[in-house]
């Protein structure tokens, strides 16, 4: 099987993903409650996701998504059609390879696969093999109709990370995770981005490329993939793909704060951060991937980003997302978080630990 992503890969420095599907096709028109993987299949409306696969194109992304991030049978539950997972991906992914296809240039078409929104064994009743079968469903659809990768995006545990991958690994397809990182720096179930790095060395399938996406703006995600590269295995591949700067809610709309030059000026810092794929999330449009794309072909490779540079460039971190993350696996980290509060409450066998009773290093 080609593996079209390698192939760029190797010969590339840099790829460029495209930006968000959901809040592009609010604005499209899709309301809030409906299923955007509905309009897959709705003659009336599936002219349109075509439409922003294809504009992701011509700004220059070389990996589109397709729409299907709440294409699992979990997710499709909400909206009764549990029984379509693979009318709705299949068609998704029809739709992206006919945008990817329209122009003289390799495009990757990626099939999206987010969470199932359930939480896993043993805190919630859902258990890994029940995901996995969810999992492949969707990936084996994806792949049925025409894409070339399968893109695990959002996740938050490693419960579900590891069904995700094992079911999109059925495929035989080339496979790229992302895990949004944002409460204080780590996951919405406490991973920190070291962690996952480390965790990726023993992942099998082993992913193309693995990194972070969404979270609470580009500050944030570069300062996750710097705390990737200092765990992640020499030829590991680092994917960043940040929501477009912090929504607000403006005249009775979301809208993100982030504009063509932050998300400029993103793209340059997170490559020398570590990236090799770089995009947007929620709130990009494909004239900020315009704006990306002119920065990264310019883009003189500088120096690994300090936080001072990143916070001066792309706004304000969290304490979490500034401290330094080791990789230290699961357990170990969760020891080392309770030494700390510990020393800050005055006790524990280290409760003098430092005038602050914090020694954890900093970047």
């Amino acid at each position: 099987m080609t593996n079209l992503l390698k192939q760029l890969l190797d010969t590339r420095p840099w790829l460029l993903a495209d930006g968000a599907t959901g809040t592009n096709l609010f604005a499209a028109g899709l309301q809030s409650g409906d299923a955007p993987e509905m309009w897959n299949i709705d003659p009336a409306q599936s002219e349109k996701v075509h439409d922003l696969n294809r504009s992701f194109v011509d700004a220059g992304s070389d990996i589109i998504l397709t729409n299907t991030f709440g294409g699992n049978r979990y997710r499709l539950k909400l909206h009764n059609a549990q029984d379509r997972v693979e009318e709705l991906n299949v068609a998704a992914a029809r739709l992206a390879r006919k945008a990817a296809d329209s122009v003289d240039r390799p495009v990757i078409v990626a099939g999206s696969m987010g969470p199932t929104g359930e939480i896993f064994e043993p805190i919630g009743p859902l258990s890994i093999d029940a995901g996995t079968k969810a999992f492949a469903e969707q990936a084996q659809a994806l792949a049925a109709g025409g894409a070339d990768v399968l893109w695990i995006e959002t996740i938050s545990s490693i419960e579900e990370l590891t069904a995700a991958i094992t079911g999109a690994g059925t495929t035989g397809l080339p496979i790229v995770c992302t895990l949004s990182f944002d409460t204080n720096g780590r996951t919405m179930m406490g991973i920190t981005p070291g962690q996952i790095a480390a965790l990726m060395q023993s992942m099998e399938p082993h992913p193309v490329g693995y990194g972070a996406n969404c979270g609470t703006g580009a500050a944030e995600l570069v300062m996750a993939i710097l705390h990737m590269r200092t765990a992640k295995g020499e030829n590991d591949v680092l994917v960043a793909k940040s929501n477009c700067g912090i929504p607000q809610f403006k005249d009775g709309e979301i809208v993100y704060s982030g504009t063509p030059e932050l998300m400029a000026d993103y793209a340059g810092l997170v490559f020398d951060a570590g990236a090799r794929i770089i995009g947007g999330c929620c709130g990009t449009t494909p004239e900020h991937v315009r704006a990306m794309r002119q920065a990264l072909e310019v883009h003189l490779p500088g120096p690994v980003p300090s936080v001072d540079l990143v916070t001066e460039r792309l706004g304000k971190i969290s304490a979490g997302a500034g401290q330094l993350d080791s990789g230290a696996p699961l357990g170990e980290r969760q020891r080392e978080r309770r030494r700390g509060r510990d020393r800050r409450r005055g006790s524990g066998p280290d409760a003098d630990g430092g005038a602050n009773g914090d020694d954890t290093p900093r970047f």
